[in-house]
C-alpha cells in the first residue's frame, strides 16, 4: 500500500511539474506569420534573435510585464494592422525595442532598471507608438533601397535580403535611436495610450527626470537623446497642458507611483 502511495504520488508530482513547465513554455508569444513586408522583416528580426539565444521564452518576469503589456495592447492594437506580441530578450543593458509586424521586445534588464508600473509602462507606449507610426519600417525601407543599390539586386524581399536587413535594423535600434523629432512624436502618441490604459503618463516624464544625468551606459536607448531629454520633457508637459480633458486626473508626483513588483533574479529559459 505504500508502495502504491508513493509511486501515485511520484505520478502526480511529475504530472504536475509536466503541466507546468508546459504552461511556462507558452509564455513567449509566437511569431506573426510573413503575410506582408512588415510581417517578413519583423519575423526575420526574430529568427535573428533567436538564433543569438536572446529570446526568454519562460520566466516569472512575463508576470510582470504581461498585465502591463495586456492593457497597452487593448488601447493600441486598433491603430495597428498587426497583433501587439511583448517578448522578452535576455541583454546587460535595459532597453526596449519594437520591430515591424508587432513585435515588441523588453530586455530583462529594463524589468530591473525601471522604479515603477508607470515608468515601464510609459516605455512600453512609447514603443508601441513607434510601430504605429511604422518607424522601424520607414528606417528599413531606406535601408533596403540602399542595400540593393549596393548590391545591384531588385528591391524585392527574400530570405537573404530580409535577413540582412533584420541585422542592419538590430544594429541600428541597439546603437541609435531616432531623430529627437521621430522620438519626441513616439512620446506624445504614447502617452495618448497610456492615459486611455489608465496608466499614468507622467512616467514617461518620470523617467527622463531620474536619468537626466545619468550614465548613459545604463540607460534605455530611446532615453540617451542627451540633452535632447530635456526638450522631449516639455513638449510632453505642453500636450499635457494642452489637453485637460485628458490628462489633469493624472498625478505629476512621482510619489502617487505604483511600485514594480519583479522577482528578484528570476530564472529564464530561452528559445532554441
Amino acid at each position: 500500500m505504500w508502495n502504491l502511495r508513493s509511486r501515485t504520488r511520484v505520478t502526480l508530482t511529475a504530472t504536475a511539474l509536466i503541466a507546468s513547465l508546459a504552461i511556462l513554455a507558452a509564455q513567449v508569444p509566437a511569431p506573426e506569420p510573413a503575410t506582408d513586408a512588415e510581417t517578413e522583416l519583423g519575423l526575420a528580426v526574430y529568427r535573428q534573435l533567436k538564433e543569438q539565444a536572446e529570446i526568454v521564452s519562460a520566466s516569472p518576469l512575463y508576470d510582470t510585464l504581461r498585465p502591463v503589456a495586456e492593457a497597452i495592447t487593448r488601447v493600441a492594437q486598433p491603430e495597428y494592422e498587426h497583433p501587439f506580441k511583448f517578448l522578452l530578450v535576455h541583454e546587460a543593458k535595459p532597453n526596449a525595442f519594437s520591430a515591424p509586424g508587432g513585435n515588441v521586445y523588453v530586455t530583462d534588464a529594463l524589468l530591473y532598471f525601471v522604479k515603477n508600473t508607470e515608468q515601464l509602462a510609459g516605455t512600453l507606449c512609447h514603443e508601441v507608438s513607434h510601430t504605429i507610426h511604422h518607424d522601424a519600417m520607414k528606417r528599413i525601407d531606406e535601408a533596403r533601397r540602399t542595400i540593393a543599390a549596393q548590391i545591384g539586386a531588385a528591391v524585392l524581399l527574400g530570405p537573404t535580403l530580409a535577413k540582412v536587413i533584420a541585422l542592419k535594423l538590430l544594429g541600428d535600434l541597439h546603437s541609435n535611436s531616432y531623430s529627437r523629432e521621430i522620438e519626441s512624436a513616439a512620446d506624445v502618441t504614447g502617452a495618448d495610450v497610456c492615459a486611455a490604459a489608465g496608466y499614468n503618463p507622467w512616467g514617461l516624464v518620470w523617467l527622463f527626470q531620474d536619468f537626466q544625468d545619468a550614465d548613459t551606459e545604463h540607460v534605455p536607448q530611446f532615453l540617451s537623446d542627451h540633452p535632447g531629454n530635456e526638450t522631449r520633457v516639455a513638449t510632453l508637459r505642453k500636450h499635457f497642458s494642452d489637453n485637460p480633458a485628458i490628462f489633469s486626473k493624472f498625478n505629476p508626483e512621482r510619489r502617487s507611483a505604483t511600485p514594480l513588483q519583479v522577482p528578484q533574479d528570476a530564472t529564464l529559459q530561452f528559445l532554441r
